[in-house]
């Protein structure tokens, strides 16, 4: 089976379709709690502390800290229609969280802002080289005020390796259904994706590649980047229930403290 790959299909697939065919877990509020509850358990936050939620999409997370009394939350997402959407949420729950619509590469915000910022729900990978990756993990370490708290979440790329399975579907809400095709390709996977509604036929047919991390991977990144103090934390799990949640489930979170002499 061969799935061709346009490079930048990720500027693109993250709209209204993304937020059915991945509701299960970017539209779980209970999921998000969880998930928020970890970040909370590994990071040091005080209420006064500037959090970036760096390819935040809607803000799930920060509008979830932001109900917890955290009121320093900043979204940046480079998708425009989900910086909207949060936007929307934010105003209907009286949340003080900001968004801003801007690439993670280059942020165009100021130097040592951030006391942590947060790359959460598999966003490294997704960009055509690896240089990309190593960019964005240096602009938060440029964002970062010395002594701040990098948070990365991704998959755990060994046990996608172990449990991939080439043909997975559900059903989103009883009228529309998601297929995946996958194939691995060394450490990527890539996945043609098929969108379907009952009522409407056809809403999406676009395909997609992303590059795994292991443990050692994530942390030489960040290393190399110039975070000290990197601890990995592996088979996060944030899904209750079995299932094919393609790379939401099975996850490692890595932590990295800038420098105080950076």
């Amino acid at each position: 089976m061969t799935i061709e790959v346009a490079p930048d299909w990720w500027k693109t697939l993250f709209d209204d379709v993304y937020l059915l065919t991945d509701a299960r877990s970017v539209c779980d509020d209970e999921l998000s709690a969880r998930e928020v509850d970890l970040i909370c358990d590994l990071l040091p936050l005080d209420r006064d502390h500037l959090i970036l939620d760096l390819c935040g999409g809607q803000g799930r997370h920060s509008l979830e800290l932001a109900s917890r009394g955290y009121t320093g939350c900043t979204v940046l997402d480079y998708s425009q229609f989900l910086i909207d959407r949060g936007k929307d949420i934010a105003k209907e729950r009286e949340c003080p969280v900001r968004f801003l619509q801007g690439d993670a590469r280059d942020t165009g915000l100021p130097d040592s802002t951030f006391d942590h910022i947060l790359i959460m729900g598999n966003s490294l990978g997704y960009l055509p080289e690896a240089k990309d990756d190593r960019k964005i993990i240096r602009e938060a370490h440029r964002l970062l005020k010395p002594g701040g708290i990098l948070l990365v979440d991704v998959a755990d790329g060994g046990k996608v390796k172990e449990d991939i399975s080439p043909i997975a579907w559900h059903e989103t809400d009883g009228t529309v259904v998601v297929c995946r095709e996958r194939v691995l390709n060394g450490n990527a996977v890539k996945a043609r994706e098929l969108v379907m509604c009952k009522e409407k036929g056809l809403l999406r047919d676009q395909a997609y590649r992303i590059r795994l991390f292991e443990s050692a991977d994530l942390a030489g990144l960040m290393e190399k980047t110039g975070f000290c103090e990197i601890e990995v934390r592996k088979d996060f799990s944030p899904h209750d229930r079995r299932g094919d949640f393609g790379f939401m489930n099975r996850r490692m979170l890595a932590v990295g403290v800038k420098s105080t002499f950076d």
